[in-house]
């Protein structure tokens, strides 16, 4: 007897779910998140007067180069980075053609420097630069890791498939920095990993900006401060080209 009430109750269910399903709104679907979760709205459905928002998850995949001692664009394409952004976007507008993005972020960055080699001197709190002739099978990288909160304004046209343009910045802390050198034998490989830099600014601040169509952009970054912070130091600003996507 319970089995048979359970199977007529679930086979009503089942008719009832079946039976509320309608096409009704379903173009307005990806208008309420351009992305690959634009079918997720919550625990509630969306409402045709909510305000659209953008770009709250967006990673930038970066080619990463220094202006300064070292001239921009001559290190090797293998100089890759990737920077992770959670951000809230804050409408300005009615439209929400012009908002306020602020949030948390993460910054990886490597640049390949085969044939510089970087020196620290603790007792002097200074990083000399130097050039070497690198053997056939070694690699040299720079790499840093990072936490900010960038700013920034975000202008875009109307609907979903819209152009848009930001502008903004980030500051933050630089959260470690260390040279790594690769070098390749036959059998295998070695690798070894500096962490000895007494002079490593803490702080970074940083301009950039992105240029884009939906959830694609031009991405550009520019810190304003250097990598070292004694004036007697190799003196590197990172510069940071590539492409962003947001997801969400």
């Amino acid at each position: 007897m319970n089995k048979s009430l359970l199977i007529i109750l679930l086979t009503a269910l089942s008719f009832q779910s079946f039976s509320q399903y309608n096409s009704e709104g379903a173009d307005l679907i990806s208008r309420f998140r351009p992305g690959s979760m634009w079918f997720y709205t919550g625990f509630r459905p969306a409402t045709p007067e909510k305000v659209r928002k953008y770009d709250r998850l967006m990673f930038d995949l970066t080619y990463n180069t220094f202006n300064g001692d070292l001239k921009a664009f001559k290190n090797s394409w293998k100089s890759i980075g990737l920077n992770t952004n959670l951000m809230f976007d804050i409408p300005i507008t009615k439209g929400n053609t012009v908002s306020f993005g602020v949030g948390l972020a993460h910054s990886l960055f490597r640049v390949e420097t085969s044939g510089k080699s970087f020196n620290p001197d603790t007792s002097y709190t200074f990083t000399e630069l130097s050039s070497y002739q690198p053997f056939a099978e070694e690699n040299r990288y720079l790499i840093g890791n990072s936490f900010s909160v960038p700013l920034e304004f975000r202008f875009r046209t109307k609907g979903w498939k819209h152009f848009k343009v930001h502008i903004g910045g980030r500051i933050g802390y630089q959260a470690n920095l260390y040279s790594k050198t690769v070098n390749h034998y036959f059998n295998g490989k070695q690798v070894f990993k500096d962490h000895t830099f007494a002079d490593v600014n803490p702080l970074i601040y940083s301009a950039h900006v992105r240029i884009g169509i939906r959830n694609w952009a031009l991405y550009g970054s520019y810190n304003l401060n250097a990598l070292f912070k004694n004036k007697s130091s190799v003196q590197l600003n990172l510069f940071q080209v590539g492409l962003s996507v947001s997801l969400f």
